[in-house]
């Protein structure tokens, strides 16, 4: 939802909204381009899921993926490929990778959790919380939540993105991103839109520390990770640019400036990579700073797999607050695609599994729940984007789907 994290996502308010990812728009309706299964319907979920991941990942240019699917009581959990581009050692499935705008859904999680506690209300304006922010008299939380505040991201802003390819490491203030978001016109009237904006959840990570009574990574830690026992997952702080061991490394074609707009490399160099004459830089140890409450935590696909059934079946809501965020999914303002990504208090659907996405320099992933069928599915990858743009855990998921 970079080059980096969720700001190609511009979905404008009369624009159809596009798969949700960090880097990749929430747009276009889910099924259109999913590849069609390799494998018959008959067999065990392994045999339809495992022929479908080779294909795709010379297709995409990827390094290493890992994929967990369950449904109808069993579960397929494998790791494919490398964790180092032109290296021999394995992917396995106890990898750590940077899991980009899936962390979107933590934070609003604490958001609706400070609602339940009255601490605020979804139809508060958010000028009550930040004064400063333009039309913020007229933006509700909700609204930031659900990506409707009209707020410019700050993940577009080119001198933003000179300084990530400038100085990865750089550790980035949560008020410096804000600060850098609010400069910018509003794109629309509150409500009257949508665009994926990450200034939107950095703002609401820094009201729910004010709200919460300590640091947003400790608040991920008590409300969130403690409670549902992910020992596997953390939320950085500003100055840590490391991931725990073992994890592979994360693969990135272009830099910043040049994905502003496009995850699609230019035609003579999408034939160069093709060709094995143009490598994806090792973006690893990027500081995730930069997307903060919008993307920067850690996780591993048994720990997403545990956070999202909780996340859409329930665990860390009580029912009513748990219902409502489940019933504001909707398609976007703008879209007249009835079958098109939706979007909503922080969470997305994509067909019939409710989870989110994430894209960051090196990493792509996706995860989600059917609360009907009981069907999970986790897809982590150690690339951005192909060549051509495509997301590369989305493209995965688009794949596996039909299996489930």
């Amino acid at each position: 939802m970079i080059a980096r994290l969720n700001r190609r996502q511009l979905v404008q308010a009369s624009a159809a909204p596009v798969l949700a990812g960090i880097a990749a728009p929430i747009g276009t309706t889910f099924a259109q381009g999913a590849a069609t299964p390799a494998a018959s319907p008959a067999g065990s979920l392994g045999e339809r899921i495992r022929p479908l991941i080779d294909p795709l990942m010379r297709e995409l240019f990827v390094p290493g993926v890992v994929v967990l699917a369950r449904s109808s009581g069993e579960e397929f959990f494998e790791a494919f490929g490398v964790r180092e581009l032109g290296g021999q050692e394995p992917i396995t499935t106890d990898d750590y990778v940077r899991i980009g705008s899936n962390t979107k859904t933590m934070t609003g999680t604490i958001i609706l959790q400070l609602v339940q506690e009255g601490k605020l209300a979804l139809t508060d304006p958010v000028s009550t919380y930040r004064p400063e922010v333009p039309n913020g008299e007229h933006i509700t939380i909700a609204q930031l939540l659900d990506m409707t505040s009209g707020l410019a991201s700050y993940s577009f802003d080119p001198e933003f993105n000179r300084l990530m390819d400038d100085d990865p490491n750089r550790s980035w203030d949560p008020e410096e991103l804000v600060a850098i978001g609010l400069a910018k016109p509003p794109l629309f009237a509150p409500g009257q839109g949508f665009f994926y904006s990450n200034t939107n959840t950095v703002l609401l990570g820094l009201i729910a520390e004010n709200l919460g009574g300590g640091q947003l990574s400790d608040l991920m830690q008590e409300r969130i990770y403690d409670p549902l026992k992910l020992e596997n997952t953390r939320f950085p702080a500003v100055n840590d640019s490391s991931l725990p061991t073992p994890h592979p490394h994360g693969y990135l074609y272009g830099n910043n400036v040049s994905t502003i707009h496009t995850t699609a490399l230019p035609l003579y160099q999408q034939a160069e990579a093709e060709a094995g004459t143009l490598l994806p830089s090792d973006v690893t140890d990027i500081n995730p700073s930069w997307a903060w409450a919008a993307g920067a935590a850690i996780s591993t696909a048994a720990d997403l797999a545990t956070y999202v059934e909780a996340l859409i079946g329930g665990g860390l809501l009580d029912e009513a607050t748990q219902a409502e965020r489940l019933a504001s999914l909707k398609v976007p303002p703008g879209s007249t695609d009835p079958d098109a990504a939706k979007y909503g208090l922080a969470l997305a659907q994509f067909g019939p599994l409710m989870g989110h996405d994430g894209s960051v320099p090196g990493y792509t992933s996706f995860m989600g729940h059917d609360p009907e069928t009981g069907n999970t599915l986790i897809v982590l990858a150690t690339l951005q984007s192909a060549p051509d743009g495509r997301m590369v855990a989305n493209e995965i998921t688009k794949a596996i789907l039909p299996v489930l």
